[in-house]
């Protein structure tokens, strides 16, 4: 294990991570369920849910029922659609714990890109007026108790890519992308103060493909790119999990 400024990183092999991972989540979640009442999680797609798996042997000690499940971003397709991040955890995940499905907040799927990210921050602030998400007395954005975050091979986070004006949004809540360098090009996704006003973020990358930008986030570069996933920075704890391959340039 180590420590950069305030963020731990570990590195596993074969389930391991897998192991850990829904450890942290279980621990998280009994955390804010006995604290607050509530435990607002963000999901991310690609291999988030994968990474997940082991989290359903939790059935019986966590506390579903107050779980309040979010996307950090979705593709802006039906929910039936297999690029779908909703389809990706409902069938990897979310079919197979007891989260109440009125606690599961999909984006509007009948929306175009810019309704679906208006419409998504419109119930998020809802739900801050309620108390059900907190905010940070330090920003003002939403405070979720935990960012679950994957991270592309060009060091992207949500749908935050390098190079992309959205990167510096520091206003909405929630955005919209039109022109996502990675399909399908039309997206929402939650802007990085939404993302750094978190209690808990962890970033989960595996895979060789992503040594790169790992090594440009975490190693000891002469002349470091800034890319999106450097730029996370929860208010509280940040934790790296990651594997052998995606760790193999540190």
């Amino acid at each position: 294990m180590a420590e950069t400024n305030k963020a731990v990183v570990e590195v596993f092999e074969g389930e391991d991570l897998a192991v850990s991972l829904a450890k942290y989540v279980a621990d998280l979640s009994k955390k804010f369920t006995s604290e607050r009442g509530a435990f607002t999680v963000c999901l991310s797609g690609g291999s988030m849910i994968d990474n997940l798996r082991k989290l359903p042997e939790y059935l019986d000690s966590i506390e579903w029922s107050k779980w309040q499940v979010f996307w950090l971003d979705e593709r802006v397709v039906p929910k039936t659609h297999e690029d779908s991040n909703y389809k990706l955890a409902l069938d990897g995940l979310l079919c197979k714990v007891p989260i109440p499905p009125g606690n599961v907040y999909a984006i509007n799927d009948t929306l175009s890109a810019e309704e679906a990210a208006d419409d998504y921050e419109t119930r998020i602030r809802e739900l801050v007026n309620k108390n059900l998400i907190t905010v940070s007395p330090s920003s003002g954005f939403p405070k979720f108790d935990l960012m679950l975050l994957g991270m592309g091979p060009d060091g992207h986070v949500a749908s935050l890519f390098p190079g992309h004006p959205l990167v510096q949004e520091n206003k909405r809540w929630v955005t919209f992308i039109k022109d996502s360098p990675k399909p399908p090009p039309e997206r929402i996704t939650f802007t990085f103060p939404v993302i750094n006003a978190s209690a808990y973020a962890a970033l989960v990358v595996t895979g060789k493909k992503e040594a790169d930008a790992i090594h440009s986030a975490l190693g000891k570069s002469e002349n470091p790119v800034k890319l999106p996933v450097a730029l996370v920075s929860p208010e509280g704890e940040l934790k790296w999990f990651l594997d052998k391959d995606a760790a193999s340039k540190l």
